[in-house]
């Protein structure tokens, strides 16, 4: 179903943090908070060219830097970094900061990207690449049918999230660790809170 309303746009890095914690999203997307760490400040220094609208040709290749994205049909809306025309065949390129390793929450931002380029230019994007700074070299993602239909359902769960303005509760895992929300999101003390909470409730439970 098209989503076209401005009020119902979404940002297509909203994919990646849905997938990687939607926690992380709806203190996002939905409450504005957003804080920096080591890891986000890197992240912004391999941006920091590509984040530049810029055009050129490099080796025959045409080369779009901060290119604009959207999907009326997705109801998206967002930049890619890089995207390389082959011929006429798009090819977006994500930049990373870490190192040469498979992710779902990167390759679906990807993938969103390439959804709405065929949108928008009408040609087909059956691939693109992650770039991964610290080791300098690209990962090429088959954008298949599988990985287009989680697109969509990251989208649609993203959507409701925004339309309840719910948070979701902390998982308080591995994944907070290096999240730059740790202090907003406080994933220790909550999850303690409610552990003990749940203690105190089944010390009035009785047991036949």
């Amino acid at each position: 179903m098209a989503a076209s309303d401005q009020d119902d746009l979404i940002m297509i890095s909203a994919l990646e943090h849905y997938s990687y914690c939607p926690r992380q999203c709806a203190l996002i997307h939905v409450e504005q908070t957003f804080d920096e760490n080591v890891y986000t400040m890197r992240g912004q220094a391999v941006h920091q060219r590509v984040d530049e609208p810029e055009s050129e040709v490099v080796e025959g290749v045409r080369v779009e830097r901060a290119m604009p994205l959207w999907s009326k049909r997705l109801g998206l809306v967002g930049k890619a970094d890089v995207v390389e025309f082959h011929g006429d065949v798009p090819y977006p390129v994500e930049y990373k900061h870490g190192p040469r390793r498979e992710k779902e929450h990167d390759d679906l931002q990807l993938c969103a990207q390439a959804m709405c380029l065929e949108e928008m230019l009408n040609r087909s994007v059956p691939r693109g690449a992650i770039f991964h700074h610290k080791s300098r070299r690209r990962r090429e993602v088959i954008l298949t049918f599988e990985i287009r239909t989680r697109v969509a359902e990251v989208v649609t769960a993203i959507r409701s999230m925004l339309a309840s303005k719910t948070i979701p509760p902390p998982v308080n895992d591995a994944r907070c660790k290096h999240c730059s929300l740790s202090e907003a999101c406080m994933p220790s003390v909550i999850v303690e809170q409610q552990r003990a909470a749940a203690l105190i409730r089944n010390l009035f439970v009785v047991k036949d």
